[in-house]
């Protein structure tokens, strides 16, 4: 069988610092930055308006319609619980405390919600868009994926036989991500190190799970690079010192996967999460346990190459700095930091080192906080 990348080549108290500025006219206006409280009581967005130089101002909340899990630090373990669909024009959360999903359409920072449906298992964790298909994970229970068509009206409707279960109940799932192209969906399961691709049919419906096992420890998050290479995360064994790693693979046509790059070292402690610029050319792991962030270069292969001094950024002790996400315009990373409940703004240089530009408050501390999106 031929390894290449095939058809994906198509294809975490102290005071926060809030960044300063100036009283902003809407002109100034560049995008918008979402946050979800994952409360028990009552799951809500925080929405924050992003200026032309990043610096963030809350907009307001909006409720899901759903309840979180609630929780100190992670407690969805997981990549992609909140997520805006590729064009940007809905923003999607999951309500693992109701088991549910909500849909908003979005309008810069303003939100307004267009759907709430039930997510076809329990503790819904983390979802996946491509075109008009969206798949959820599912944690609770019988843990697997399940699938749902995406309206333009931002309306989910339920897929026949989407349903597709994983390796075992307990298997720790932590993320998925469907493929440039759309061909794949890859899960991975962050208990069993497995690596699971299902292939996409015509219909919206999966394949048979076909399971990869990771060969390095705490496999945890999977984003897809534009160029086809699926990037994943690996915490590394328990108790090893910067332990942690970032792999990538090509994937065949049966869904088995082959190492391009295999284990390069993040230098951080607790590396679980992962996000790519959208030119292709950069990832960005946040590294929990070291409150600091890694960068790699992309090459067209999929080839990861440390860049200098591999860490790039550094968060305050005790960020507990978990989710991460990019601007639309590639030039912002965003920092959720659960520890000390504030929102790590750097600037991305064009060399794809970062320059950290301050931090903005309103996050609850070690209140539960998971997923952060942005435009």
């Amino acid at each position: 069988m031929k390894r290449s990348l095939t058809s994906f080549t198509i294809a975490l108290a102290l005071g926060c610092t809030t960044l300063g500025f100036a009283r902003q006219s809407h002109s100034d206006d560049a995008g918008a930055v979402f946050v979800m409280t994952n409360a028990a009581d009552k799951n809500e967005i925080i929405a924050y308006n992003r200026a032309a130089n990043g610096a963030l101002k809350e907009v307001s909340k909006f409720d899901t319609g759903g309840r979180g899990s609630g929780g100190l630090v992670d407690p969805l373990e997981s990549q992609g619980s909140l997520i805006l669909t590729r064009n940007h024009a809905f923003l999607l959360a999951v309500n693992a405390g109701s088991g549910s999903i909500s849909v908003f359409r979005v309008d810069g920072p303003r939100l307004s919600l267009a759907d709430v449906v039930h997510s076809g298992g329990s503790e819904p964790n983390a979802l996946a868009q491509f075109d008009d298909l969206v798949y959820v994970l599912n944690t609770g229970g019988s843990s697997g994926v399940a699938g749902f068509k995406l309206n333009e009206n931002g309306k989910l409707t339920s897929i026949p036989n989407s349903v597709r279960f994983l390796s075992t109940n307990t298997s720790g799932a932590a993320s998925l991500s469907f493929s440039p192209d759309g061909r794949f969906l890859v899960v991975t399961e962050r208990l069993t190190d497995n690596i699971d691709v299902f292939s996409v049919h015509g219909d919206g419906t999966l394949s048979s799970v076909v399971l990869n096992q990771d060969s390095l420890p705490g496999t945890f998050a999977v984003t897809f690079a534009p160029n086809g290479s699926a990037l994943v995360v690996e915490t590394g064994a328990a108790g090893a010192q910067n332990g942690s790693t970032i792999s990538s693979y090509g994937i065949l046509d049966d869904g088995s996967i082959f190492p391009i790059s295999a284990g390069v070292p993040t230098l951080g402690a607790a590396t679980c999460w992962n996000a790519v610029t959208p030119d292709g050319r950069f990832v960005y792991t946040n590294n929990a346990g070291s409150s600091n962030i890694s960068g790699f270069t992309i090459n067209g292969n999929g080839t990861l190459t440390a860049l200098p001094n591999t860490i790039q950024a550094s968060n305050p002790n005790g960020s507990a700095n978990i989710d991460l996400t990019i601007s639309a315009d590639g030039k912002f990373l965003y920092s959720l930091n659960a520890g000390i409940g504030s929102i790590g703004i750097f600037a991305i240089n064009k060399d794809g080192s970062l320059k950290r530009l301050g931090f903005i408050g309103g996050v609850s501390a070690k209140s539960g906080f998971n997923g952060i999106a942005a435009l």
